[in-house]
């Protein structure tokens, strides 16, 4: 009975250790290079700002992992006229990524898509903006420590940000973070 307890006590210890290494748990924030791109669009700047949130990394298979996270993100652009805001688009971004490692679990390349549900903006009455807004989104991932890491994204909006013209989100990411 004693030998059935110790062999059952390490197969629940192995299962255990074996699920913690297939699901990891982050945090992560950074700053946010945005513009807005489409039919019209003069006089617009990169507007920095920036992003947080919390990221949870599966390991399907020993190089490839599917990352979803959940961030709140502030994006817009820059309006070079006095006496004029700049545009201000404040969403909570969920992207779906998948991550395939290049070098020994260092280096990640990262893609997929992007789904951003707006929360606020500034633009009053100037125009209408739309509350959802898709992305494609592709990066790097760098992993320095097995907890710390950075990367480097590029999210190109596929969806309009406004019901009355043709403009997309064009955002340049980099977070650093920290996974448990």
């Amino acid at each position: 009975m004693k030998k059935l307890m110790i062999v059952l006590a390490f197969l629940i210890l192995g299962v255990t250790q074996s699920n913690a290494q297939m699901l990891k748990f982050g945090v992560k924030a950074g700053a946010n290079f945005a513009s807005l791109e489409g039919d019209g669009v003069e006089g617009l700047d990169t507007y920095t700002s920036f992003h947080f949130g919390a990221l949870l990394e599966v390991k399907v298979f020993e190089n490839f992992s599917i990352q979803p996270e959940l961030l709140y993100s502030s994006q817009g652009a820059k309006v070079n006229e006095e006496n004029v805001k700049d545009i201000n688009f404040n969403y909570i971004t969920v992207p779906v990524l998948a991550k395939f490692y290049l070098i020994s679990e260092k280096l990640s390349v990262e893609a997929g898509p992007q789904f951003s549900f707006l929360i606020d903006d500034n633009v009053g009455d100037q125009f209408e903006s739309e509350s959802f807004d898709f992305a494609a989104v592709g990066g790097l991932g760098f992993q320095f420590t097995e907890n710390f890491f950075a990367q480097a994204r590029y999210v190109a909006g596929l969806t309009d940000t406004t019901k009355d013209a043709e403009v997309k989100n064009r955002v340049i990411q980099v977070s650093l973070g920290y996974r448990f």
